[in-house]
C-alpha cells in the first residue's frame, strides 16, 4: 500500500502541492502517489442535490485512495483563513459516504503560504478536526514564507533548518503508536 498525498487545493499552480510532493519524496522506500483535487471535481454539495443525484463517483473513488492507502500526507491551501472550497466541497461528498472519512490512518499535516503564517490557521483547524473524522495526526508543519524558503527550481525546500523540520514530520508518519 502506498502513503496518499495531495494538497487541499485545486491550483494548477498550488505551492501547496509543490510542498506536499516535495514531502512525500522524503519518505524513505515508501511508494506514494499525488492526487490532484481538480481530478475529483463535484458540484456544490448540499443536501438536495444529494437527494437528486445520489453520491457522486467522483467522491467514492476519491474514498478508495484513502481507503486503500497506508497513510496521508496533506498540505492545506488557506483561503481567508479557512479551507479552499475544492477541498471542503469534496471532503463534505465524501464524508455523507463514511463520516470518518480518513478511515483511521495516520497523517502528516502541512501548510504554506507567501506570508509569514505559513498557513497556521488552517492547518490548526486541521490538526484539530481530523480525530473527529477518522484520520490519525502524527505531525504537522507550517511552511512560513514559501517563496523565500523554497527552492523552485529543485522542488524542495532552501533551508536546512526547514529541511530538517519537514523530514522528521514526514518520518513520524511510518512511526508506530
Amino acid at each position: 500500500m502506498a502513503i496518499i498525498a495531495f494538497a487541499a487545493s485545486s491550483s494548477t499552480t498550488s505551492i501547496n502541492k509543490k510542498l506536499v510532493e516535495y514531502a512525500a519524496s522524503l519518505l524513505d522506500n515508501q511508494d506514494f502517489e499525488v492526487l490532484d483535487l481538480n481530478d475529483f471535481e463535484l458540484p456544490i454539495f448540499s443536501v438536495d442535490l444529494e437527494a437528486k443525484i445520489g453520491q457522486p463517483e467522483a467522491a467514492q473513488a476519491f474514498l478508495n485512495k484513502i481507503q486503500s492507502s497506508s497513510g496521508i500526507l496533506i498540505s492545506f491551501a488557506e483561503h481567508n483563513g479557512s479551507y479552499s472550497a475544492a477541498y471542503k466541497n469534496l471532503f463534505d461528498w465524501c464524508s455523507r459516504i463514511e463520516p470518518k472519512v480518513y478511515n483511521e490512518k495516520p497523517m502528516v499535516l502541512l501548510a504554506t503560504s507567501p506570508g509569514p503564517g505559513g498557513a497556521k490557521s488552517v492547518l490548526s483547524q486541521a490538526v484539530n478536526s481530523m480525530p473527529f473524522f477518522g484520520g490519525r495526526v502524527k505531525a504537522s508543519y507550517s511552511l512560513p514564507d514559501f517563496n523565500n524558503n523554497f527552492d523552485l527550481q529543485k522542488g524542495a525546500a532552501s533551508n536546512p533548518d526547514i529541511v530538517q523540520e519537514i523530514t522528521h514530520a514526514v518520518a513520524s508518519l511510518m512511526d508506530e503508536e
